[in-house]
Formats: C-alpha cells, sequence, structure tokens
C-alpha cells in the first residue's frame, strides 16, 4: 500500500500554530461548536420576534412615525367627502350619451345621455352607501364614538367595498355595453365613477398604514388630533355638503329653464363659482338662479378660506413639531460639540485635531505604496490641507479627512454667550422652516401644475385641439383664479378632472401665496424699507448704523477722513501763518466764542444710554431685595412677587406673536423661582449657585426650556405656578410646626 501524506494547507492552523496541545484542539473544538449554536439561535430568535410584530404603546413613549399618526387621518377624512361626491355624480349622472343627433355631431355638452343597465345602477347604488357607511365609522373613530380597533378596519373594510363595485361596473361597462363610438361616448358619470374608485382605494390603503402602525406600537388606538384638526374635518364636512346641495338646487332651477344641466354640470359650476375662476361657459340664465349665487358664493368662499387656513396652519403645526424641531436639536448638538468655555480649551481642542489629521494622513501614506503613473502626489501642508492638482480618483480613502473642512470652534464662556447661540439658532431654524415650507408649496404647484396639463392636453386634444402649451397656459390662469374665458374644459373627462383637481390645486396655491410672503415677499419688504431710509425718508443716524454694520466701510471712512486733514495741514503749513489785520479791534477774551448747536447741545446735555445691567448688578440687587426683605414678611413677598410674574407672564401669552424674553429677564425668573426650592429656608444656597449663571441647565443642552416644546410664557407660566404651590406647602408646613410647639 502506498502511503499517503496529508500536507497541511499554508494557512491551516496546523501551519501556523504547530505546537498546539490535543487539549487546547479540543477546548477549542467546543467553543466553535458554541459559537456556531450561538450563530444558529440567533436568526430563529430575530423571526421569532419578527413574527410577534404585534407591539403595545407604551404611555408617553415618543412616536416617529408622526406623520401616519397625524397627517394620514386628516389627509382620509378630506378625501373621504371627495369620494362620497363623486360616487353620487356616478349614480345621479347616466354614463354614456349620444353625440350624433340629426345626422351631425355636436360637442359633448350638447349630447343626449340615455339610460343605463339596470345592474350598473343597483351596484352603483351600493358603493355609495358602502362609502358612505365608511365616512360615517370614521367620523365616530374621530370622535371616540366607537372604539379605534372597530371603527377603523370598518371604514377599510366598506371602502374597499365600494372600490371593488365601482371598478367592476366600470370594467364591466367597457365590455359588455360601451357606448358605439364615434356616435356615442361616455358621459361625466363614468369619469366620476373612475374618480371616487380612486379616492376610495387610496384612502384605503392609507388608513392601512395607519393601522400598521398602530400594530406595531408606534402611537396608541386613537387618533391624536387637536381642536383645530377636528375642526378642519367638520369643515371639510361642510364644504362638500355645501358644494353638492349648491348644484342640486342650480341643477333644478337650470333645468326647468330648458338649460339641460344634469347633475354634473351643475357641480362644475358651483365649483368655478366657489373658487372665484368663473371661465363663464357656464351660467345663470334666470333671475332665481342669480338671486341664489349671492349667499351660495358668500357661503362657499368664506368656508373654503376657512379650510385653507385651517389646512396651512396644520401644516405649520407639523412642521414645527416633527421637521424644525428636529433640524434645531441638530443643530444644537452641533453646536454643543464645537463649544469651548476657555481660551485653553480651543487651543488645545485645535492642537488635538490637527495632531489628529496628521497622524491619518500618515497612516495613509503608510498604506500607499506607489502612486499612479499619470496622477500627481498628493503634498500636505504643516496645517493640514493638500496642494496640487485634483485627480480625478482617490488613492485611498485615507487622504479624505484631510481634504473635508473642518468646522470652526465656537468659544462660549459665559451663560448669556451660550444664551446667545442658543436664540441663533432659533434663528436660523425659523428660516429653516420658512424656506422649506415655500420649498414644498413651490414643488406641489409644479406638479399640479406641469402634470394637470399633461391631463388636459389629453383629454382635450379631440375636444378642441388643445395643444400642451395652451394646456400650460389655462392651468396656469386656472391657478391664479383669472378665468378669462378663452379655453375652458369641454369634454366629459376634462370638466370632470377639472373639478377635482381645482379644488387641490387653488387651496395650495393659496398655501405657497402665503408662504411666499412670509420669505421672498418680506425680504422685498424689508428692502424697500431700507432703500427708503436710505434714499427718500432719510432716517435718523442710519449711515452712521450702516458705518457700525460695516467696519471695513468705517475704516475706509476714517482713513479718508484722516487723509483729507493731513492734506489740509501740508496745504496749511505751506501756506504759512495768518496774521490778524493791526486795523481789525481785538476781541475780548472775555467774549464767548461762536459755539455749534451741536457742540453745545452736547456740552450741555449728556449722552444717555440704555444699557441693560449687567449680571453682577442683578446678582447685587438680588442680594439687597433679599436683605431688606427681612425674616418674618419675606414669603409674603416672595408670594407677592411670584403673582407679579405670574400676572405679566400671562398678559405675554396673549400676545400675537411669542414672547421672546432677554437673558436679564430669564435670570430674574428663574432666582424668584430658586428662592421657592432652596433647602435653606427661603435664601437661596450660594454654594449650590455658580458665578454668573443663576441658572440649573445648559442651554444649548437637551434640557434647555427653549428646546422644550412649549413657547417660553407658556414654560415659565408652569414652573412659576409650582413655585407658588411650593412656597404655599411650606408656608403650611411652617404653620404645622409653630402650631406643634
Amino acid at each position: 500500500m502506498t502511503s499517503l501524506s496529508l500536507n497541511p494547507l499554508p494557512n491551516s492552523p496546523a501551519t501556523e500554530h504547530p505546537r498546539i496541545s490535543d487539549g487546547e484542539t479540543i477546548r477549542r473544538s467546543y467553543e466553535q461548536v458554541e459559537k456556531t449554536e450561538d450563530e444558529v439561535q440567533e436568526p430563529l430568535a430575530q423571526k421569532r420576534s419578527r413574527l410577534m410584530f404585534w407591539k403595545k404603546y407604551e404611555q408617553g413613549e415618543k412616536s416617529d412615525w408622526w406623520f401616519a399618526s397625524t397627517g394620514i387621518p386628516l389627509l382620509a377624512a378630506t378625501l373621504g367627502p371627495l369620494a362620497n361626491i363623486s360616487s353620487l355624480v356616478a349614480l345621479v349622472t347616466s354614463w354614456r350619451m349620444d353625440v350624433y343627433i340629426d345626422g351631425q355631431f355636436v360637442a359633448e355638452r350638447e349630447g343626449k345621455p340615455f339610460s343605463d343597465p339596470r345592474w350598473c345602477y343597483y351596484f352603483n347604488v351600493a358603493s355609495l352607501i358602502c362609502g358612505f357607511l365608511g365616512n360615517i365609522f370614521l367620523l365616530f373613530n374621530f370622535t371616540q364614538r366607537i372604539r379605534y380597533i372597530i371603527a377603523l378596519p370598518a371604514t377599510i373594510i366598506l371602502w374597499y367595498l365600494a372600490t371593488g363595485f365601482l371598478i367592476g361596473i366600470t370594467v364591466s361597462m367597457e365590455i359588455y355595453n360601451p357606448p358605439n363610438r364615434p356616435y356615442q361616448n361616455y358621459s361625466q358619470g363614468f369619469w366620476y365613477a373612475i374618480a371616487a374608485a380612486s379616492f376610495y382605494f387610496l384612502c384605503s390603503m392609507l388608513l392601512m398604514v395607519n393601522m400598521l402602525g398602530f400594530f406595531l406600537g408606534h402611537y396608541p388606538d386613537n387618533f391624536a388630533l387637536s381642536d383645530s384638526q377636528r375642526t378642519l374635518i367638520l369643515q371639510t364636512m361642510v364644504f362638500f355638503i355645501w358644494l353638492g346641495g349648491g348644484a342640486a338646487v342650480f341643477m333644478k332651477i337650470e333645468d326647468d329653464a330648458g338649460q339641460g344641466w344634469d347633475y354634473a354640470d351643475s357641480l362644475y359650476f358651483c365649483d368655478v363659482t366657489v373658487l372665484t375662476v368663473g371661465f363663464g361657459d357656464f351660467y345663470p340664465t334666470t333671475d332665481l338662479g342669480r338671486g341664489i349665487v349671492f349667499p351660495f358664493s358668500v357661503g362657499g368662499i368664506i368656508t373654503l378660506a376657512l379650510i385653507v387656513s385651517s389646512i396651512y396652519k396644520f401644516m405649520r403645526e407639523l412642521g414645527e413639531e416633527n421637521i424644525v424641531m428636529k433640524h434645531t436639536d441638530r443643530m444644537r448638538q452641533r453646536t454643543a460639540d464645537r463649544s469651548v468655555t476657555t481660551s485653553f480649551d480651543l487651543r488645545q481642542r485645535e492642537r488635538a485635531e490637527r495632531h489628529l489629521i496628521r497622524r491619518r494622513s500618515f497612516k495613509g501614506r503608510e498604506r500607499l505604496k506607489i502612486s499612479a503613473p499619470t496622477e500627481p502626489r498628493v503634498m500636505r501642508t504643516a496645517m493640514g490641507n493638500t496642494v496640487g492638482r485634483a485627480t480625478f480618483a482617490p488613492l485611498s480613502s485615507a487622504l479624505t479627512p484631510g481634504r473635508r473642512q473642518r468646522q470652526r470652534l465656537i468659544l462660549l464662556k459665559g451663560e448669556k454667550d451660550r444664551f446667545l447661540a442658543m436664540r441663533v439658532i432659533q434663528r436660523k431654524s425659523k428660516k429653516y422652516r420658512q424656506w422649506l415650507a415655500l420649498l414644498f408649496s413651490t414643488f406641489a404647484f409644479g406638479i399640479l401644475w406641469c402634470v394637470g396639463a399633461v391631463v388636459f392636453w389629453q383629454a382635450e386634444k379631440n375636444t378642441q385641439g388643445m395643444t400642451y402649451f395652451q394646456a400650460l397656459y389655462f392651468c396656469y390662469i386656472s391657478l391664479l383664479t383669472i378665468g378669462y374665458g378663452d379655453l375652458a374644459p369641454k369634454s366629459s373627462a376634462g370638466r370632470c378632472f377639472f373639478v377635482i383637481w381645482s379644488l387641490i390645486a387653488v387651496p395650495t396655491m393659496t398655501i405657497l401665496v402665503s408662504d411666499l410672503g412670509d420669505t421672498v415677499v418680506y425680504k422685498f419688504h424689508r428692502w424697500s424699507d431700507n432703500l427708503a431710509d436710505f434714499t427718500v425718508l432719510p432716517k435718523h443716524g442710519i449711515w452712521r448704523a450702516f458705518l457700525d454694520k460695516h467696519p471695513y466701510l468705517l475704516r475706509l471712512v476714517q482713513w479718508l477722513q484722516k487723509r483729507r486733514a493731513d492734506s489740509k495741514a501740508r496745504k496749511r503749513v505751506k501756506r504759512g501763518f495768518e496774521l490778524d489785520d493791526p486795523d481789525q479791534p481785538i476781541e475780548s477774551p472775555s467774549q464767548p466764542r461762536d459755539v455749534s448747536a451741536a457742540e453745545a447741545q452736547t456740552e450741555q446735555s449728556p449722552v444717555e444710554t440704555d444699557t441693560p445691567p449687567t449680571l453682577p448688578v442683578l446678582a447685587e440687587e438680588a442680594e439687597e431685595a433679599e436683605e431688606a426683605l427681612g425674616t418674618s414678611p419675606r414669603p409674603r413677598a416672595v408670594a407677592h412677587h411670584l403673582a407679579l410674574s405670574i400676572k405679566r407672564v400671562a398678559a405675554d401669552m396673549h400676545l400675537p406673536k411669542p414672547k421672546r424674553y432677554t437673558f436679564e429677564e430669564w435670570i430674574a425668573f428663574v432666582r424668584l423661582i430658586r428662592l421657592t426650592g432652596s433647602k435653606s429656608g427661603y435664601r437661596g444656597d450660594e454654594d449650590e449657585e455658580d458665578e454668573e449663571g443663576l441658572v440649573e441647565w445648559d442651554w444649548i443642552g437637551p434640557d434647555s426650556p427653549l428646546m422644550s416644546g412649549l413657547s417660553e410664557s407658556e414654560w415659565l407660566l408652569e414652573r412659576l405656578c409650582e413655585s407658588l404651590v411650593r412656597l404655599a406647602k411650606k408656608g403650611c408646613y411652617q404653620a404645622k410646626r409653630l402650631y406643634a410647639y
């Protein structure tokens, strides 16, 4: 037999560790087996956790699914009534019509409708009933009349049934009883059925996402809506009831007058009336109809304005609570990471960062054996900057940290510096919110404009030969509610789409105008005011303030003034001294010299400066006030100051804009609060107070009152009331002790 020699592989453990004992090998084998079992058991545990996806929401837990918990219910409650109106139009309007009458083709507006099959009518009624019941269950869910776990699945199931009925009858109509084209065509009722099915399906899908978030434990089993959001739902329902009821009234009036309006035409007329577009293709022909236009248009416009205002307020609240607060927290965290308290810490941090960059670049150069033949070597200066031409592709990622621009460190020595830094963060966050809202509204406006033009182009191409540019023009004058009337939707699909598109697009345009007013128009207003201050209506001291704001211009002006003074001095020296005329009388030394009005005013009236007191002055005044209070009347005095402060803060809460207090005002409030929370009587412990802060939080920290999510007046009012209650409890406790003695 030939002996087989088993040579170990080059990288096998036998080659790397030739002297391992048998016991060590067995121990490692057991460890490897246990590790493998753990790796197998871990995916099984993960699978079990994935299967058990039902998680209960814990009270007080912060949810990341903010749009699913708040935005989706409001969106479904807004689109639900629109789907009901569309389904109602599909029920009361015939789906087909003749467009070939008396031997000639007529426009779709003048077409003659004929009855639909009975099965289409019954299924249409069933879909309308399911849609209305689903909307009623959703309303009961909002008002908490029916439990969330019962009402929401009922709404989803009913709206899915309505979607199925409408899709079934529209498809069956196209397959079994289609119109005989080109002599017949679909009317607006058919297109409204498609629109209603689309809205029911969209709302059902959105509510399923909301239910998924509840199953995953992201929010509780109720809709966390504020009073303004519930009012928005009520306003939306009232608006669509007003629109649908007005359409029924105008249909009756104009049909009796021989105009032949059906419910879809009347709804289109009511839509262009309330939205103040007014193309002129539909108008009342009787005095009764013209008289009803007065109250109908006023009520519809007011209701629509309330809806747009509520939507705008809701969007601002949603963005403020979830987008802007997160952005503010990120900016605060970056500022806190970059801030140092002393100049020594600033130099140490900068030196450490430069040393870290040098180490990374040195390690990167160690890994690079040779540079590419066509690329230059990257040279690095002592400050960490790269010198050389840019290459198409870096050879190593080790050089990347050196190329990144480092963020500058911020020196924040005292509490006031940190407070002002937080104010800067708030100001930047406000601008971020305004410009982000403008970006979203502009994007929505562009989508509705361009995509809507595509739909109108395709819908009106065969009816009136509309091009895409004409469709863009038509959408633009409709969005701005100009309504020249030269172009208007004439096809059944075009008028149906216009009603739905305009109800979404015109409020979007209104929100865009509001966002423009907060950003672009506001900046233009400030620019025009500044221009007027410099030119037409000059403001006193504006040039001095402008030079103080731009120091380089101030230095330039000072340099020019100095140069002019030097030039005058050289001319005076060159001209020589001037001698008085011997014939002129000599003025008496007691005669006062001429003094300009400005100099006299400067000499007589000192400059009054209204500078705020510094922190040491505030601290001394507070200590003097505490010493003046004495021992006995001190609780009453503190309670008196607390009551006055509560009255002042409560008055600030009624201001049109939230009040922002200065640092000195915050120090006064916080010191008053601490008087009721100190351990040694009512006097604050001096050992616990720092040198100048008089506060117990970091202004740019996560526990800052400016990051609480409340307004400053609300936060202070809550703390002042707590201090007053705490002071009353201390008074009761001391009274009990005295009574016991």
